[in-house]
C-alpha cells in the first residue's frame, strides 16, 4: 500500500466533504484543503480529529474566538424568546442595542444591518442623500472619493470602484459617482475633492490589500479636507475595528473622528451576521420611513448577541490583549525580515507578512502551515495575513509563530 505523503491528501472523510463542496457549491472561494467540524477559543478541529490553531479569525469576525461562552449564552437565551419580528414592530432588544453601541463608539445614532457590504452600501446611500438634502449638491451629481486597492464588499455598487481586476472585471455596467485616489496619498484627495463631493470613504487600515497602514498624516489630512469642503468622512472599520488593532476603532490611532463608521464582522461575535452604520445624528437623520431597510437588520437575536459583544468590549480587556500580544507578535515577525520576509505591516494582533521576492507564494506557505496545524490565508498572492483571535494565549501565539518561522526558514 502506498503511504499517504501528506496531511493535505486528507482522509476519505475529508475528501468526501470537499468533493461535495466542489460539486454543489459555487466556486467563488478557493479554500485550503482542511474540513472543520468543531471549534473552541483559538482552536479548530477537523473531521479527522486534528486540531489547528486559528490565525485568521474569520477575517476579524471571530475576534472573541470560537463559541465565546458569553456570546453563546446570549444567543441561547434569545433563541428561547424571539429571533425575528421584522422592523414592522418594535422589540425589546433594538433600542438597548442601539443606545449601547452609540455610547461605546461615542456616536449619536445607529442603523443596524446584517453584512459588512450592506453597511457600506447603506453609508453610501446616506452620504448621497445627505449631500442632496443638506449640502445642496444638485440631484444625481454627488461624488464619493475612495481609495485604490480598497475592499468594502462585493456588491455591484461596491465593485464598481474596486481596482482589483478579480473583484471588478466582468460585472458591468458599473455604478457611477466615485473618484478613485491612491491610498495614503492625501494630496490626491485634495486634488479630487470639490463642491460635489458627498464623502470620502476609506479603510483606516486596508485588510484585503495586505494589511496596509497609511502614512501617519493621511487620515488627519482627510479629516481636515472634509471639514474644509463640507464633506463627510466615512471610516470602514469592518475588519479593523472592535479591538483588532489595540483600540476600539483603528482610526483612534490617528486621533481622528469620522462622521460615519461602518461596523460588522466581530459585531456578530462569529455567531451570525451583524453590521451597523453609526455616526452623527444630523447625517443618519436624513433617512425617513420606507427609504431604507432590511427584514433581518436589527433582529432580536442579532441585537442580543451584539449587546453581549458590546459588554465584552466595554471593559477594554480585548483592546489591551491586542496591544500586548500584538507587540509580541510584531516583534517576533520582525525578526524574520531578511530571512524570507520582505516586510511586516499592521497594528495589534493584525499583520501582513510580505514574502520576499523569489520565495514561495502565500498559498504555498498557507498550505505548508496546514501541515503544522496552523490555519491562516494568503492575500494578494505574496502576503500572509495573520489575525489570531484576541482570546489567544501568549503560549498559543508562540506555537503559531514558531510554525510560521519554521515554514518560512525552509
Amino acid at each position: 500500500m502506498t503511504a499517504v505523503p501528506s496531511h493535505l491528501e486528507a482522509s476519505s472523510k475529508a475528501a468526501g466533504f470537499r468533493a461535495l463542496d466542489d460539486q454543489y457549491s459555487a466556486h467563488n472561494y478557493h479554500p485550503l484543503p482542511v474540513v472543520i467540524a468543531e471549534a473552541d477559543g483559538a482552536w479548530m478541529t477537523d473531521v479527522d480529529g486534528r486540531r489547528h490553531l486559528d490565525f485568521l479569525a474569520g477575517y476579524s469576525a471571530l475576534n472573541f474566538g470560537h463559541r465565546h461562552p458569553a456570546l453563546v449564552a446570549a444567543a441561547t437565551e434569545q433563541l428561547g424568546r424571539v429571533t425575528l419580528t421584522s422592523r414592522a414592530f418594535h422589540h425589546d432588544q433594538l433600542g438597548p442595542f442601539c443606545r449601547e453601541l452609540a455610547e461605546l463608539t461615542g456616536t449619536d445614532r445607529v442603523l443596524p444591518m446584517n453584512s459588512g457590504a450592506e453597511a457600506v452600501e447603506s453609508a453610501i446611500k446616506i452620504a448621497r442623500k445627505w449631500a442632496y438634502q443638506v449640502k445642496g449638491v444638485p440631484e444625481n451629481q454627488a461624488e464619493i472619493i475612495v481609495a485604490g486597492s480598497n475592499f468594502h464588499g462585493r456588491t455591484t455598487t461596491i465593485v464598481s470602484f474596486s481596482t482589483d481586476p478579480v473583484a471588478h472585471d466582468g460585472f458591468g455596467p458599473y455604478t457611477p459617482g466615485f473618484r478613485v485616489t491612491e491610498y495614503g496619498d492625501a494630496a490626491a484627495v485634495e486634488a479630487a475633492i470639490n463642491e460635489r463631493t458627498a464623502a470620502v470613504l476609506v479603510e483606516p487600515i486596508q485588510g484585503e490589500a495586505g494589511v496596509i497602514v497609511p502614512p501617519a498624516d493621511y487620515l488627519p489630512r482627510l479629516r481636515r479636507l472634509c471639514d474644509e469642503h463640507g464633506a463627510l468622512l466615512i471610516a470602514d472599520e469592518i475588519q479593523s475595528g472592535l479591538a483588532r488593532t489595540g483600540e476600539l476603532l483603528a482610526s483612534e490611532h490617528d486621533g481622528i473622528r469620522a462622521d460615519l463608521y461602518t461596523l460588522g464582522k466581530a459585531l456578530g461575535g462569529g455567531i451570525l451576521p451583524v453590521s451597523a452604520v453609526v455616526g452623527r445624528d444630523d447625517v443618519l437623520g436624513v433617512l425617513r420611513p420606507g427609504q431604507h431597510g432590511s427584514t433581518f437588520g436589527g433582529n432580536p437575536l442579532a441585537c442580543a448577541v451584539g449587546r453581549a459583544v458590546i459588554r465584552l468590549l466595554s471593559t477594554g480587556e480585548f483592546q489591551e490583549r491586542s496591544r500586548e500580544l500584538g507587540a509580541h507578535m510584531h516583534a517576533r515577525l520582525g525578526e524574520l525580515v531578511g530571512r524570507g520576509v520582505l516586510e511586516v505591516r499592521g497594528r495589534g494582533l493584525w499583520a501582513g507578512v510580505e514574502i520576499a521576492p523569489g520565495g514561495p507564494t502565500g498559498r504555498e506557505v498557507s498550505e505548508a502551515l496546514v501541515e503544522r496545524g496552523v490555519l491562516c490565508k494568503e492575500t494578494q498572492d505574496t502576503t500572509l495575513r495573520l489575525a489570531p483571535p484576541l482570546v489567544i494565549t501568549r503560549e498559543e501565539l508562540d506555537t503559531g509563530l514558531d510554525a510560521i518561522t519554521d515554514v518560512l526558514a525552509r
